[in-house]
């Protein structure tokens, strides 16, 4: 069974970085996607960025040339380096892995098979 754990969240100014990790255990491949979404207050869950099948990137405009994703095949976890933040930004942040997604799938929240239980980002001064 496919395990996702985030960690790394918390308070933070305007302009500061954080950086996201979630370790992710159980039996997977590279076939399909792993991603990070956000929630923030009173909002639908959001596409926020994704690597699909091991290779192509993709942002959100609101995080593009702020956020990046990245990967440790080698400990099973995937990062979100958050640099410049705003209060925009403010939100619970979930990674999530699907395993046969299918490329228009990538910014649908329901399409996707496996999420973790999310980490809170607070932007504020």
């Amino acid at each position: 069974q496919v395990r996702l754990v985030e960690s790394g969240g918390g308070l933070v100014q305007p302009g500061d970085s954080l950086r996201l990790s979630c370790v992710v255990s159980g039996r997977t491949d590279r076939n399909g996607a792993v991603g990070w979404f956000r929630q923030p207050p009173g909002k639908e869950r959001e596409f926020v960025a994704a690597i699909f099948r091991s290779s192509r990137t993709f942002y959100d405009d609101s995080v593009k040339g702020r956020f990046s994703i990245d990967t440790d095949r080698t400990k099973n976890t995937m990062f979100l380096q958050m640099n410049n933040l705003k209060s925009d930004d403010t939100a619970v942040y979930y990674c999530a892995l699907d395993q046969r997604l299918i490329l228009s799938s990538l910014r649908v929240p329901r399409d996707w098979d496996h999420w973790g239980q999310g980490t809170q980002v607070t932007v504020s001064s």
